[in-house]
């Protein structure tokens, strides 16, 4: 959600936090702002809206100072308006945020009542006042921070700055991320290392409960109880160069077309090179005794979790029950012990999975975690890792995570299917080179691109499109049309096909698209009679199917995309990619902000 950016530095700290906040913006935001040390005094610059307009406001009163906090809000408490955007500061002390304060209204009274005045509607402000309101009791900054943050309840993450203090910053984390930097001579603090890319590559993740005093040449982590810690310290490999569009009009149409490069680089990390097989991470437990598999996941994920579910099940024959992280801890599930728990999140951030992962791991779980973010908290507090190599993802609609997802879960699958003896050694090579081969189908499937367009131009003037497919095929169906609601903010619902006679056909007239799902698997000829439905009633039938399926239902669509010819079990991850270009060529044709859709953010890290 939120992103943070702090430096001690030894330069004008301004242009580099501008930078820095440039980096968060795919984290998702509605306001900005900075404040920085000029001559012992906190001076803020804020606005509304994009970092366009902070830095309209930086040319006409310009910052000084080399010490400094930065901001992306993504409103919670309060509208988004200049007034709460952060940094929040009563004077004495400024202050960003990253998270909810849940007992910021008790705190508030309390502080009301002791004559503090507070010129925003959000919780953040609490904290600066209670941090003040330490120090006007004869605190140091330190000791009063480390005093106010025993107080408070939720989850935050913090970066802190002091009137006077020019060699002084506290960061701290509860349920948020937060990252140290190193520089020579300088210090940082970040949401995530992607924030420090342009400063340092000398990286300190915090974990749970610590807090940070910074000063120019070291960092000093504590405890919430005082007591000093030790954190390793890594070298990340992001740098400025990975965040360019390398040519594309938007993120998002670069990492589309990145999906053959970086499925290629996961399939390369899992398949021996010598025999073709699976080659997993080693694992502290034996699959072939795992009982039963629990998928939690939000959004996107979620249906590449659906994915494994069909495939885990018949492949592998493992029973598998998936849920929206969100919910699965009130449903409070009945979880079977040395059941394996499979969390995915791109970030490893996500805080309602992070939560689950938490959840599951006291009812006696296997905990294993596939995400795309090394040295994430999720990853931290897992027993295994499945890591993607999408590389860093800037826009907030997941297309090349999602389907290193579906690789990373396919080759999962074959290695439960081996460990448990339900595939033949002659399947197993058949379904690997299936996989092996997808790089190469994915390309074939991104030259339909202008194609697609076209299809697009028709597309842009529905106010209601219908996504369809069986098997499989459903929970992509769900994921194409999750993609066309964030980016393009056309109402879609994507449906199991043979779900359309129980209500949905109610919708169907000359005005709805209708994208069907139909590779010529099993379930086609299903398909096609569903299909047959909706062009009965006049609905406009977008197909996408392999050169087969096209031609048995010529006549009836309105429009056909031609896919591979492939093995069903790999089909999935091909037919994930036109519904991205389907959706991204959609928004760019109504003028939508494809990277940074309204309302939405990249990582969320509050529930």
């Amino acid at each position: 959600m939120c992103g943070i950016i702090g430096l001690i530095g030894r330069s004008d700290a301004a242009p580099l936090l501008i930078d820095g906040l440039k980096r968060l913006e795919y984290r998702g935001y509605d306001s900005a702002g900075i404040a920085t040390l000029v001559n012992g005094s906190i001076e803020r610059r804020r606005a509304e809206g994009k970092l366009a307009r902070l830095e309209e406001r930086l040319a006409a009163q310009p910052l000084s100072g080399t010490v400094g906090i930065g901001h992306t809000r993504w409103a919670t408490h309060g509208v988004p308006n200049e007034r709460n955007a952060h940094p929040h500061s009563d004077g004495k002390v400024a202050l960003v945020h990253n998270g909810i304060i849940e007992n910021y209204q008790e705190l508030q009274r309390e502080l009301l009542a002791a004559g503090h005045v507070f010129a925003s509607d959000t919780d953040t402000e609490t904290v600066v006042h209670l941090i003040s309101h330490y120090m006007a009791d004869g605190l140091d900054p330190v000791a009063a921070t480390h005093a106010a943050l025993k107080r408070l309840e939720g989850a935050f993450s913090l970066a802190i700055v002091f009137a006077g203090h020019h060699d002084l910053m506290i960061g701290a984390r509860q349920g948020t991320p937060l990252a140290v930097g190193y520089g020579d001579g300088e210090m940082f603090l970040g949401s995530d290392a992607m924030a420090m890319a342009h400063l340092t590559d000398r990286i300190t993740y915090l974990e749970d409960g610590d807090w940070v005093v910074l000063r120019s040449d070291h960092a000093e982590i504590r405890s919430m109880d005082g007591t000093l810690v030790n954190r390793p310290t890594h070298r990340t490999a992001l740098s400025a160069a990975m965040l360019g569009k390398d040519g594309h009009r938007h993120f998002m149409a670069k990492e589309i077309f990145e999906q053959p490069q970086v499925i290629g680089d996961t399939l390369n990390a899992l398949i021996n090179p010598t025999t073709g097989a699976i080659a997993l991470p080693d694992l502290p437990f034996d699959l072939a005794t795992v009982p039963r598999i629990t998928i939690v996941a939000c959004g996107t994920s979620f249906y590449a979790g659906l994915v494994a579910r069909y495939w885990i099940e018949q492949i592998a024959r493992v029973p598998v029950d998936i849920d929206v992280a969100s919910e699965f801890r009130y449903r409070d599930p009945v979880l079977q012990p040395g059941g394996l728990a499979l969390f995915i999140s791109q970030s490893g951030e996500t805080a309602d999975t992070l939560a689950a992962l938490r959840h599951s791991r006291k009812h006696d779980q296997k905990v294993v975690s596939l995400v795309n973010v090394l040295e994430s908290t999720m990853e931290r507090e897992s027993d295994a890792l499945l890591h993607t190599l999408a590389g860093p993802e800037i826009g907030v609609a997941s297309t090349k995570a999602f389907t290193t997802q579906l690789t990373v879960l396919a080759c999962l699958t074959l290695a439960l299917a081996r460990a448990r003896g339900t595939i033949d050694a002659a399947r197993e090579a058949e379904l690997s080179q299936a996989l092996a081969m997808v790089p190469g189908r994915v390309a074939e499937v991104l030259n339909h691109d202008a194609r697609i367009r076209e299809i697009a131009e028709d597309v842009m003037r529905a106010r209601d499109v219908l996504y369809l497919g069986r098997g499989v095929h459903f929970a992509i169906a769900l994921e194409g049309a999750l993609k066309l609601k964030e980016i393009s903010y056309i109402h879609a619902e994507g449906y199991a096909a043979g779900e359309m006679k129980h209500g949905p056909i109610a919708l169907i007239d000359e005005t709805v698209p209708v994208v069907v799902m139909a590779p010529t698997d099993p379930l086609f000829e299903k398909t096609a009679s569903n299909l047959a439905e909706v062009v009965a009633r006049g609905g406009r039938v977008v197909l996408f199917s392999d050169a087969k399926g096209v031609e048995r239902m010529a006549g009836q669509a309105v429009f056909t995309i031609t896919m591979p010819d492939v093995d069903p079990f790999v089909a999935p991850i091909l037919y994930a990619i036109p519904a991205q270009l389907l959706a991204y060529h959609v928004a760019v044709l109504k003028g939508t902000d494809v990277d940074q859709p309204r309302n939405l953010a990249k990582s969320v890290t509050v529930e």
